[in-house]
C-alpha cells in the first residue's frame, strides 16, 4: 500500500460521500471512426452494472463520426468534443497522428465543472464498484504501478536489466546506476482533479518536452512524479500481469481489467495471438462480452429524465491552446 493512502480507503461500498456536494464523473477518450466505440459502450454498461452513482464523460476528437456520437448518447454518456493537441513542431512528424491522439487527452484537466474525475481507457472494463476512489484525499494523482517486463519496454534500462517495480526484489537495481527510477504508473486509469492552473501548466510544460515512446504516459509520469501515489493492482489489472506477475494477481478481487495486451481487445479477440489462448484471458474476454451484450444494462432514458447533453468546446473556449503545426491535423486511427 502506498504511503499516505489509508488501507480503509479501498474498502468502499460505492456509497456517495456525505461530506458535502461535489460533482464527480468518470471520463474516457475516443478518436477516429474505428471500433473503439465498442469499448466505450462496454465501459458505460460496465459502470451501470457496478451500480456507479456517477456519469461517464467521453472526450472525443472532431473526427469521431456523428453515428458514433449518437450511440454514445444513447448509452447515457456525456459527449464532449475537444480540440486536438499538437506536440512541439519538427520533432515527431513521422508519428504525428499517434502523438496528437495521446496528448489530446490532456484536455480533460480543463473539465473544471467536475471537482474530481476517474479516467479510464476505452479498453478497460469495470467489474466492481470503484466509486469510493473519489473519496481519496485531494491533492494527489492516484494510479496503478506499471510493469516493465513486456517487450514494449525494450528501449528502457529497466527491461535490459530485468528490473521491474512489480517485483523489485527479484532483480535489484544495480548500485552503480545510482538510485532506482521513480515509481512509474500505467496511465490507462487514474484519479485526478481538473484544474485550470494544472491544465495550463501541463500545456506549457508539453511545449518544452521532447516526445517519448509512451507519449502522454511518460509525460504524465514526469509531471506528477512528486504527487503520485500508487493504488492496488485490482483497480487496473493490465492483462499481461497474468503471465508476467501471477504472484501479484488475485483475480477474484480485481475490480477493473485493462485489455491492452496484443490481441486482448474483446471486440477483436481471436485467441490466436501470443498468450491469448490462456483460460484466464478467455474468461475475462467472456466477462466483457457478457456485459456488452446484456440489454438490461442499456441506458433507459425514461428512468433518467435529465439525459446528458453534448457540449462542444471550440478553440476560443480552451484555455492556453497549443499552437498548431504547419501541417494539417491528421485524422486519428481507430485506436484511442
Amino acid at each position: 500500500m502506498a504511503p499516505g493512502v489509508a488501507e480503509d480507503a479501498f474498502s468502499g461500498n460505492g456509497k456517495i460521500s456525505s461530506t458535502g456536494y461535489s460533482k464527480r464523473a468518470f471520463v474516457t477518450f475516443l478518436a477516429g471512426s474505428g471500433d473503439y466505440v465498442k469499448g466505450v459502450v462496454g465501459l458505460a454498461k460496465g459502470l451501470r452494472n457496478s451500480k456507479s452513482a456517477y456519469p461517464l464523460v467521453v472526450a472525443i476528437l472532431p473526427d469521431v463520426p456523428e453515428e458514433h456520437r449518437e450511440v454514445l448518447r444513447s448509452q447515457g454518456c456525456i459527449v464532449r468534443e475537444i480540440e486536438p493537441i499538437y506536440p512541439p513542431e519538427n520533432q515527431i512528424q513521422f508519428a504525428m497522428a499517434y502523438y496528437v491522439i495521446n496528448y489530446s487527452k490532456l484536455r480533460i484537466w480543463n473539465f473544471e465543472e467536475y471537482s474530481k474525475m476517474i479516467y479510464l481507457d476505452a479498453d478497460i472494463q469495470v467489474f466492481e464498484n470503484i466509486d469510493h476512489l473519489f473519496d481519496l484525499p485531494d491533492g494527489f494523482f492516484y494510479a496503478v504501478m506499471d510493469c516493465f517486463c513486456e517487450k514494449t519496454w525494450s528501449h528502457s534500462p529497466q527491461y535490459s536489466i530485468g528490473y521491474c517495480q512489480q517485483r523489485p526484489n527479484k532483480v535489484t537495481w544495480p548500485a552503480e546506476m545510482g538510485s532506482p527510477p521513480p515509481l512509474y504508473f500505467n496511465a490507462g486509469m487514474f484519479v485526478f482533479e481538473p484544474s485550470r492552473l494544472t491544465y495550463e501548466n501541463l500545456l506549457q510544460t508539453l511545449k518544452i518536452t521532447t516526445p517519448t515512446p509512451f507519449a502522454e504516459q511518460d509525460f504524465l509520469n514526469m509531471f506528477f512524479q512528486k504527487t503520485y501515489k500508487p493504488i492496488p493492482l485490482a483497480y487496473n489489472l493490465v492483462v499481461a500481469m497474468l503471465w508476467r506477475h501471477p504472484e501479484n494477481v488475485e483475480l477474484e478481487k480485481v475490480k477493473a481489467v485493462h485489455y491492452c495486451a496484443a490481441g486482448s481487445k474483446p471486440w477483436r479477440y481471436t485467441g490466436k495471438e501470443v498468450n491469448m489462448d490462456r483460460e484466464d484471458v478467455k474468461m475475462l474476454v467472456t466477462k466483457w462480452w457478457d456485459i456488452y451484450n446484456d440489454e438490461s444494462l442499456d441506458f433507459d432514458a425514461d428512468q433518467n429524465p435529465s439525459a446528458p447533453e453534448e457540449e462542444t468546446f471550440s478553440k476560443s473556449k480552451i484555455i492556453a491552446p497549443m499552437p498548431e503545426p504547419a501541417i494539417s491535423y491528421i485524422p486519428a486511427p481507430s485506436a484511442a
